[in-house]
């Protein structure tokens, strides 16, 4: 089977790869020397599963600090689909982000577990009406809405949005690693942004391939939530990573650094009818400590 991953050396991109090593990989990032813009120029071949995963990210302070440089991200997903035109790959897996999701739904009022339905995008028939749509997180949750817009328009597109994966090996910029190092450099006091009262939902980034293989082999259609249901707070989060190292310290929340949104858990209804997340987030602090430690 030919696979084509772009991204494929970005945190996500490098689960596929282990996980597809026994494939015909190609592999495109930017990271590498190679845009994947600059691919799909030159590219004519019809691969049998593309999973596209090319993308500005970053953690919190990349989204609200750099809004234009994640906006980069409408030129990739426009040249990928045109490219996915031209091409006609057989299976094509498009990273959204439960970025995607109104934000007047995450409030600090709000115990909503986000529905794949609550985001209604859809082609208007006969040229007349919209999609309704309202305001996503930061022009990142923009790009992602603008994506699964296009995605209806090219065949065989698995749209997935993920929470908060996470892994040991992921960037410093992201909550879980950067907590697991806090914690295992007993940070004294051990900071928490913001109120530390917002909640994430944390799945394991094994699971979430897991979790996508599964979707395209039992061709699950429309949008699909990666998420595990299990609504954690980063006051939590900073108390089970101290818990794995035996730290024992004091905690100190800082109103300065920026916060997001205050609630962001998944509805998980639907994963659950094809797959169960295996990982929980203690056995993933677990492993976190023992490959940092």
């Amino acid at each position: 089977m030919d696979v084509l991953i772009t991204g494929s050396s970005g945190f996500v991109g490098r689960y596929f790869k282990d996980r597809l090593q026994q494939y015909n990989l190609t592999l495109i990032d930017i990271k590498e020397g190679n845009d994947c813009r600059d691919f799909f120029k030159r590219e004519d071949k019809q691969y049998d599963l593309v999973i596209h995963l090319a993308a500005i990210v970053g953690g919190r302070e990349s989204i609200e600090g750099r809004p234009m440089a994640v906006a980069d991200n409408l030129s990739i997903d426009s040249e990928f689909f045109q490219w996915c035109l031209k091409t006609n790959p057989k299976k094509i897996v498009y990273f959204s982000s439960s970025a995607a999701y109104p934000v007047n739904l995450q409030s600090p009022f709000s115990n909503t577990k986000l529905k794949e339905e609550y985001i209604h995008i859809k082609i208007p028939e006969a040229g007349f009406g919209a999609p309704h749509v309202s305001m996503p997180d930061m022009t990142y949750g923009w790009s992602k809405l603008t994506g699964e817009f296009l995605a209806q328009f090219v065949p065989n597109v698995h749209i997935f949005r993920p929470f908060s994966g996470y892994g040991w090996d992921q960037d410093l910029t992201y909550p879980f690693p950067m907590y697991v190092k806090r914690a295992l450099e007993r940070q004294d006091p051990f900071q928490v942004w913001g109120p530390g009262t917002q909640t994430r939902d944390f799945i394991h980034m094994k699971d979430v391939v897991e979790a996508v293989l599964t979707a395209v082999d039992q061709n699950i259609i429309g949008p699909t939530n990666l998420g595990t249901g299990r609504s954690t707070s980063f006051l939590e989060l900073a108390w089970l990573c101290m818990e794995a190292v035996g730290y024992n310290g004091a905690i100190k929340t800082n109103p300065d650094k920026p916060v997001g949104c205050m609630h962001r858990v998944s509805d998980n209804t639907k994963l659950l009818s094809f797959y169960t997340p295996k990982i929980t987030l203690e056995e993933g602090i677990a492993e976190a400590v023992k490959q940092l430690g």
